[in-house]
């Protein structure tokens, strides 16, 4: 590969040939301003030395053609350098630029080590098939680095279920205990604090910089696996765009890049000069040297709700489900201008505000102006296009959006107010123990995602199908609605016969629909007759004495070591 100052010299030369061409006329008059700006611009732009701009300078005011054939450029009327000599200064000067570039890049990163720590945690997660107890505890590693506030930012899965977490500095053997103060799962990020004043001699803080451009270099710092010291690793921006962030399933936007980014690197900052331009977080399984990093907009958006509220306040969502128009035919179909573009609305979430303004087969045009092409995109930067949703994830909660639509052949706008939405069925519950509710040996429980990831890593067909696609699918019709599970059956002989109906969804007790868990809880528990009935899903029906099931309840815990009928959170409502 060519090194900077060799090209710089060729395309000083093809430049210095053109600009003589022009120059070649009576009288020696320049060429004109605007051909010979655009070649100096041009040039001074390719080279980056600080002698060529000065000489570009003095281009645009002296230029003289000896009465030789060979032609000189003279400055401030003192002496004259032919191409050859400008050769040798170009050389000299793009040799000094790079080693120049590269020392400050080497200085930034130099730097950026006093900020960077090591991140060991002590987790335990729950299990959910056994929601009264913990499973074993794991000790896992990961990176940070400090920003202003005296505070490390992280990610969230190198906390996430946390017990205990230490952190080292740099270059130091000891390890100070930090305490968790501010997780946003859905976008991966943690916020850490320390007590210790003697940490914090001799630490520096990073600034937060920009979204940086393709293939501009950046280095990711932290702590991989495969050693224990602090790793550098170069590469280059990929691509920019929203991805689906692993540990909270959630869409947001994310840069890609060609740096390694390995187990225990999460968390550590990718940076550019001397500013993070992101944070590690995952990488591409099957795929070689493909790793992605959150960008400071949705950095900023985390520690801008931390500190406003005091605490993670989450992402807003228009709360609308839409389809692509590139079809002619469905354009055509729902009266499209030939200059229209926009989106087809198939669902509205009814907890949004959205749900009581648009309507189903809307086609939305634009969101606070800014149009929207047919397979969804709006513009972003030079040429590069994102999905529009991430100007609503980018809103503050409550804040307003300007949406046009297109309904029944007519142009309308509203403004709709954005909110965190919650699913009818979590995709996470970390850093919370389950709920459940226990009567006569049956244990209730609300679905979840990650109950059904504990039939494994290839939850999504080992699962139940029905309640499987419920999770994934269905949204909910009013707060805090929950889809109640009866998850097993703790065999004794009062529920004898019953085993079989496990994992189906508990609708109704005694004829009132249930709301969720802590509902069904309170129908139970202040039940005065004597017959209990639960209708199950497939029109099943559980049928118990209540004052026997109340005696065996309290066996039944005794013989399976249970602590509680029913969770803290449910006994606290």
């Amino acid at each position: 590969m060519m090194r900077a100052s060799s090209r710089a010299v060729v395309q000083f030369r093809r430049i210095y040939d053109r600009v003589n061409r022009l120059g070649s006329r009576p009288n020696g008059v320049p060429p004109s301003l605007s051909n010979k700006g655009s070649l100096l611009c041009r040039f001074s732009t390719i080279a980056a030395a600080p002698s060529l701009c000065a000489i570009s300078d003095t281009l645009a005011s002296e230029w003289v053609v000896s009465s030789s054939s060979r032609r000189d450029l003279r400055f401030n009327s003192t002496f004259s350098w032919t191409a050859n000599d400008l050769e040798e200064r170009v050389q000299d000067e793009g040799e000094s630029s790079v080693d120049a570039a590269e020392g400050g890049s080497y200085l930034a990163i130099e730097a950026a080590l006093d900020s960077v720590v090591k991140i060991f945690t002590v987790s335990s997660s729950p299990n959910y098939f056994l929601p009264w107890q913990n499973k074993p505890q794991r000790e896992t590693m990961g990176s940070g680095f400090l920003i202003r506030g005296r505070r490390i930012l992280t990610n969230a899965h190198v906390v996430a279920d946390h017990t205990f977490v230490l952190v080292r500095k740099h270059g130091c053997p000891v390890k100070y205990r930090a305490d968790v103060v501010a997780v946003g799962h859905e976008c991966d990020l943690a916020i850490l604090e320390l007590k210790s004043e003697e940490f914090w001699e001799g630490m520096n803080f990073l600034d937060l910089g920009d979204i940086p451009h393709l293939q501009e270099a950046i280095a990711v710092i932290g702590y991989p696996q495969g050693g224990d010291n602090i790793s550098i690793t170069k590469g280059v921006v990929s691509r920019v765009e929203p991805t689906q962030y692993a540990h909270g399933a959630c869409q947001l936007m994310a840069i890609q890049i060609d740096a390694a980014i390995n187990p225990g690197n999460s968390g550590g900052p990718a940076i550019m000069g001397d500013k993070v331009v992101g944070v590690a977080f995952q990488n591409l399984s099957g795929a070689e040297n493909i790793g992605y990093i959150i960008p400071v907009p949705v950095i900023k958006h985390f520690i801008a709700g931390v500190e406003d509220v005091g605490k993670y306040i989450g992402f807003c969502s228009l709360g609308v489900s839409c389809q692509s128009t590139e079809n002619s035919q469905i354009r055509n179909h729902f009266q499209m201008l030939p200059e229209m573009t926009g989106v087809l609305v198939n669902r509205i979430n009814p907890l949004s505000d959205a749900y009581n303004i648009l309507k189903k087969d809307d086609i939305i045009l634009a969101f606070d102006e800014v149009p929207i092409a047919n397979d969804g995109t709006i513009p972003f930067r030079n040429r590069e296009r994102i999905t529009f949703d991430h100007l609503a994830s980018m809103k503050k909660p409550n804040e307003t959006a300007l949406i046009r639509v297109l309904r029944d052949g007519k142009e309308l706008e509203f403004n709709i107010m954005l909110r965190p939405l919650q699913a009818l069925v979590p995709v996470h519950q970390f850093d919370r123990l389950p709920s459940y509710y226990i009567f006569a040996g049956l244990v209730f429980v609300p679905l979840t995602q990650p109950y059904l990831h504990e039939y494994g890593d290839d939850w999504y067909n080992t699962s139940p199908r029905r309640l499987c696609e419920r999770a994934l699918r269905e949204l909910p019709q009013k707060p805090g609605e929950q889809l109640v599970v009866l998850s097993q059956v703790l065999m004794d002989d009062i529920n004898a016969g019953y085993e079989r109906l496990a994992e189906l969804q508990v609708k109704k007790v005694n004829g009132v629909v249930v709301e969720n868990l802590k509902h069904l809880c309170r129908l139970v528990e202040s039940f005065d007759g004597k017959g209990l009935r639960f209708d199950l899903d497939d029109e099943r029906v559980i049928v118990l004495d209540y004052n026997m099931a109340k005696v065996a309840t309290s066996k039944i815990l005794k013989r399976h070591r249970i602590p509680a009928v029913m969770s803290l959170d449910l006994a606290d409502g």
